[in-house]
């Protein structure tokens, strides 16, 4: 999926959310976009599937304008997203298989029965293998993150789209959510959108950064050039995260 926001606009009351924000994502990327709390990561990522409707601009999914559709015509493109939420959105009166087959069984109407196969696949997908009938309470949270993945492999995502995948997990586990994002994306070309404070996981599995700031995309590139960057916005950012001088400092 290729994604095209132009000259976005969007405020709620008083608050200015975006200001005329630009921002382009090809085909098989892991875009992740990276800002100071309460820049808008979130609200863009619901942007992306009609959730919310900004006030004027574009949002152009595959050449297509979403903005202005009505509700029933967004279905179809919502399907081709996959949410994965931070506290992975697992339904607790569910078991692992359940949960997984949820878009299967609830909205294409299928058996669990008939679509064990598709589950155990997606499953070992994220190296869950022979998790099907674990209770969603006794999973840590790096596994619900990953059995999320699954669901939305399940569904056929065309994009992935992460709310802060590795928030409050360890490092160790953080990594293994980096490495599952990594491999997933290089097992189905689908594109990745993840927003995240996590200095190091962002550097790990993006292709491209992205810095929001006071409603614009301030700065973008590839890890090396966001490291490497002049930007002030872009270096203040970075130095309150990052333990060590950044380049040329």
């Amino acid at each position: 999926m290729q994604i095209e926001i132009k000259n976005l606009y969007k405020s709620f009351g008083d608050l200015k959310i975006y200001q005329g924000l630009d921002l382009s994502i090809n085909e098989g990327e892991i875009c992740v976009i990276m800002g100071r709390s309460g820049q808008g990561k979130s609200v863009l990522l619901k942007h992306l599937t009609g959730l919310i409707q900004p006030d004027s601009g574009e949002i152009l999914i595959d050449g297509e304008n979403i903005v202005g559709r009505r509700e029933r015509d967004l279905y179809e493109t919502r399907r081709r997203f996959g949410m994965i939420f931070q506290n992975g959105g697992m339904l607790q009166s569910l078991n692992v298989a359940q949960n997984v087959a949820l878009p299967l069984v609830e909205v294409n109407g299928e058996s669990m029965n008939k679509v064990a196969g598709v589950v155990a696949e997606k499953l070992a997908m994220v190296d869950m293998k022979g998790r099907e009938h674990q209770a969603v309470a006794t999973l840590s949270g790096g596994q619900k993150k990953r059995i999320a993945i699954a669901r939305a492999l399940v569904q056929g995502a065309d994009c992935f789209l992460f709310d802060e995948p590795t928030a409050g997990l360890d490092p160790p586990i953080s990594k293994t959510v980096d490495e599952v994002i990594m491999q997933v994306n290089k097992d189905t070309g689908s594109t990745m959108i993840v927003v995240t404070h996590d200095l190091v996981s962002a550097f790990t599995i993006a292709d491209r950064v992205h810095l929001l700031h006071d409603g614009r995309i301030v700065d973008s590139g590839t890890p090396g050039e966001i490291l490497h960057s002049e930007n002030e916005v872009t270096r203040e950012f970075l130095e309150r995260g990052i333990d060590v001088p950044l380049p040329g400092k």
